[in-house]
């Protein structure tokens, strides 16, 4: 006998596992196969010298009591369970310049946000009220940004580009580099990028900034203990090697590599687009939808270097650090000269557990382009499936570790004497463990010229088949997490989640 679930969901990042839990608390049998060894995609963390490193969330935002992500992860029933520790409130990211010995803050709280940057440019406060009025009118425009309300998107909103709105906010060119400082959130790209990517990535963190104590898997291991709860099965080692279509072509479940077969009545696909279009076969797809997804872009991938400090040797600090090697570089940081490369890097720090007024590790990423490790893309590696990738690789990945130790001295000088061991992660890593094309950080590039290219429906065109997950989201905790709530939707019907949500809301508010 085979099980057959209500909805099987393949890959376990976080939005897979959101969709899991909304749906199992309304009482489906669901089933989540993840093909690694540990789950949560990009929540995964790894662990070197009894220290915890994230793969890919370092912070959070709109976490704080009555914020939008609070409520989602307050229905989730994990937000109590949740180890936070608060970012500085008047400066949670600082953006820093070559040459320029200023520490331009973010800070938390729109007023404060104002305040704190208007010290730096005092011309310049209506101007930075603006932006931050506009950056809210934005967000209120976006379905779900809200727990509950808007279902549609506002198309004017949509193509709103952010090179040409930062500019029209402001002439000084030092505050707009400021502004964009933290870009890298959205892979680097302030000139082509639709403003509503940016306004929704920097408005969570204005709201509030949170760094997860002992790493972002503890949001994947709390919604798993929680679907557990529910009844929910979740397996991993468990890739999916074909997808099962029945004698009149409806799709029934799926096939692991191992030959287990998974029958379900319906199939959430949390993996990469692409991997999806693979397992479905491309003969049964429309021809014009899957050249729309083929021609789409990578976001750029990264470079990682992970620093194991000796004791006492560097002051911890409680913000990220973004660091650009010139001011013009933060419209497309992304794209770099080889030769000059880390020319952007964003730092962040670990407090050491017995002496918080230090740091135990630093993490510095760096954008890489896939190209720069493709002799190497025949090679897989992960801890479920463990292979050399060879010497020449190791030597690649030294070499730019040496070099990204030389761009932090200029911020911190003799650093390299107070490392103690130094580990590194690249796009075939990201690749490998995440699943992502080419090892892109954040899906595909949008543009404001056409974003509706890049924006795909939950529910496909094959019966039982729907999306989530960054590859055709929003990305991001919060952009997953929405993404979720609307592929939960098309399944129970908007109407249920309203009215799941604002029960919720106000049950929070009486409390």
């Amino acid at each position: 006998m085979k099980k057959t679930y209500d909805i099987l969901v393949i890959g376990s990042g976080l939005g897979g596992l959101v969709s899991a839990l909304i749906l199992a608390k309304e009482g489906l049998k669901v089933c989540v196969l993840e093909k690694n060894n540990q789950y949560g995609g990009n929540l995964q963390t790894f662990s070197r010298d009894k220290l915890i490193f994230d793969t890919g969330v370092h912070y959070l935002g709109g976490l704080s009591k009555g914020q939008n992500l609070h409520q989602f992860f307050s229905y989730l029933e994990i937000i109590d369970d949740l180890e936070l520790h608060k970012m500085n409130e008047n400066g949670y990211d600082k953006i820093t310049f070559e040459g320029d010995e200023i520490e331009y803050p973010h800070a938390q709280g729109y007023e404060n946000f104002v305040e704190q940057l208007s010290k730096y440019f005092p011309e310049e406060r209506e101007n930075l009220e603006n932006y931050c009025e506009e950056i809210q009118r934005v967000c209120n425009h976006f379905p779900r940004y809200n727990v509950v309300g808007k279902d549609n998107y506002n198309e004017e909103i949509l193509h709103l580009n952010t090179k040409r709105f930062i500019e029209s906010i402001t002439s000084d060119k030092k505050l707009q580099s400021v502004l964009l400082g933290s870009n890298f959130l959205y892979a680097g790209d302030s000139e082509n990028i639709p403003f509503y990517v940016h306004a929704l990535t920097v408005n969570s963190y204005i709201q509030s900034a949170y760094k997860c104590v002992k790493g972002g898997s503890q949001i994947s291991k709390l919604l798993i203990k929680k679907l557990r709860e529910y009844g929910a099965e979740v397996h991993k080692h468990s890739e999916v090697s074909e997808m099962i279509f029945n004698e009149n072509n409806i799709l029934i479940g799926a096939k692991t590599k191992s030959g287990k077969e998974y029958l379900a009545k319906k199939i959430i696909s949390n993996i990469e687009i692409r991997s999806l279009i693979q397992l479905i076969g491309e003969e049964r797809l429309k021809k014009s939808f899957l050249n729309r997804i083929l021609s789409w872009e990578p976001v750029s991938s990264c470079f990682s270097v992970y620093l194991v400090l000796k004791s006492h040797s560097i002051p911890n600090f409680n913000y990220n650090i973004y660091h650009y090697s010139s001011e013009e570089l933060v419209w497309n940081a992304y794209r770099y000269d080889k030769n000059l490369w880390p020319e952007t890097y964003m730092l962040s720090s670990t407090a050491s557990k017995h002496h918080p007024e230090f740091a135990e590790s630093l993490t510095a990423i760096s954008y890489m382009d896939f190209d720069e490790v493709k002799k190497w893309q025949n090679t897989f590696n992960t801890v479920a499936e463990e292979n050399e990738r060879g010497e020449q690789y190791e030597k690649f990945k030294q070499e730019k570790a040496e070099k990204m130790i030389d761009a932090l001295e200029n911020k911190f000088p003799n650093l390299r004497d107070s490392i103690k061991n130094i580990y590194t992660s690249s796009p075939l890593s990201y690749r490998d463990y995440i699943g992502s094309f080419d090892g892109n950080m954040y899906g595909y590039i949008k543009s404001s010229e056409n974003p509706l290219k890049t924006m795909v429906s939950p529910r496909t065109k094959i019966d039982n088949l729907f999306l989530t997950g960054q590859s055709v989201n929003m990305h991001g905790i919060l952009g997953c997490t929405i993404g979720a709530f609307n592929t939960c939707a098309e399944i129970l019907g908007k109407e249920r989640i309203d009215e799941r949500l604002t029960q919720m809301i106000n049950k929070n508010k009486n409390e």
